[in-house]
């Protein structure tokens, strides 16, 4: 579990990207519709520090996911340098930033989701090798899935919503680079994402969320 320490430098850490990303971004518009997932999570996260608090990994998890965010939102997704350098190694035909943010949008809040569902008892899941508990990893992992899934839809809707009330202003937000598939790859990567958050980290997860649970 992280303790109130590490908490303090990652806020820390957090403000002051903020702080550069908001100076001068090359949309303002744009920078409060990235960023403000961000400004809401952070009042969250640190109430609830101790009433519920989240385990290392979900932590800088959540830390690298505003990272990109508010990176995002100070270039515009299109924009960004980092994608840009990844565009010319891999000659790829346009900049990928947004791509490692929605692979993003689906690998983060799969552990998030993930801890909620277990340490919240929605399912009993036990990790000791029995047949349900094998049968409660199969629930779990189809369910932080599904969720990830669902919620990078919404997304998807969310952005369709912005650009039928802003009109042409919305463009930045979208990022859509003239690629009329870029809501079905946005879903898409989300799902990549969660599904290898679970491969990846469920065993080392599942023990961090011993020791706090």
């Amino acid at each position: 579990m992280a303790n109130t320490k590490e908490l303090v430098v990652l806020l820390i850490l957090l403000l002051v990207v903020m702080l550069w990303s908001w100076v001068t971004p090359y949309d303002r518009a744009t920078w409060w519709l990235e960023a403000i997932p961000v400004i809401i999570a952070l009042p969250v996260l640190w109430y609830t520090r101790e009433s519920f608090p989240l385990t290392r990994i979900s932590y800088y998890l959540i830390f690298l996911h505003a990272i990109i965010l508010v990176v995002g939102a100070h270039y515009t997704y299109a924009r960004v340098p980092l994608g840009f350098w990844v565009q010319d190694w891999f000659d790829f035909s346009r900049n990928p930033y947004d791509r490692i943010g929605h692979i993003a949008q689906g690998f983060i809040p799969a552990i998030l989701a993930r801890e909620i569902l277990w340490r919240k008892r929605v399912l009993t899941l036990d990790y000791h090798g029995s047949s349900s508990s094998h049968q409660g990893r199969g629930w779990l992992f189809f369910l932080v899935t599904c969720f990830c899934l669902a919620f990078s839809a919404f997304y998807e809707l969310l952005e369709w919503w912005t650009a039928v009330i802003g009109g042409d202003g919305s463009l930045e937000f979208l990022g859509t680079q003239g690629d009329v598939w870029d809501a079905q790859w946005d879903m898409m990567l989300a799902l990549i994402g969660a599904v290898t958050a679970q491969l990846l980290l469920g065993k080392w997860h599942h023990r961090q969320m011993l020791e706090v649970n």
